[in-house]
């Protein structure tokens, strides 16, 4: 809840990472998500028992194919010595679909005082996280753990709807 609110803060706050601060695969995911489609962007590693149980239980693979209108950005992050996860993936139907990208940040530390704590100014404190953007807008932050696909469900087609601004 914590993050949460931060994240809510920063946000209504205008604090905003300055381009130049960015790591290379933060400019990448700030380009992709400002297009007017709905993007998903996922945090997860392939130790991380919550991510793995998330990819098997609730399947991602089945959630992503009913989702082909929606761009899924999953970033492979805190790996320690475990690679990028796409042999994971590929083992639960998550990668063929061509409106999925799988991206490796590029520290792979998993040690609390060198691991990555930010992405794109916004605190990742845990894993699996979700973000969902719509026109460069966070519209929603779930950094809590395993998301529920019926509520991820709504929350794209509440992204989808029309917000005041």
């Amino acid at each position: 809840m914590k993050s949460l609110l931060l994240g809510l803060t920063l946000i209504l706050s205008g604090a905003v990472t300055a381009a130049a601060d960015l790591l290379p695969i933060e400019r990448q995911v700030a380009e992709a998500v400002k297009s007017p489609k709905i993007t998903v962007v996922h945090f997860w590693a392939p130790w991380c028992p919550h991510c793995y149980g998330e990819l098997k239980k609730n399947g991602w693979s089945s959630f992503i194919d009913a989702n082909k209108d929606v761009n899924f950005i999953f970033i492979t992050t805190w790996t320690g010595d475990n690679g990028d996860g796409r042999a994971v993936l590929a083992k639960l139907g998550v990668g063929p679909q061509k409106n999925f990208q799988l991206l490796l940040h590029p520290n792979a530390s998993r040690r609390d005082e060198e691991k990555m704590t930010s992405f794109l100014g916004l605190p990742v404190n845990w894993l699996p996280a979700t973000w969902i953007y719509r026109d460069g807008k966070l519209r929603y932050a779930l950094n809590y753990g395993e998301v529920r696909f019926p509520m991820l469900q709504q929350m794209i087609k509440d992204t989808a709807s029309k917000w005041d601004e």
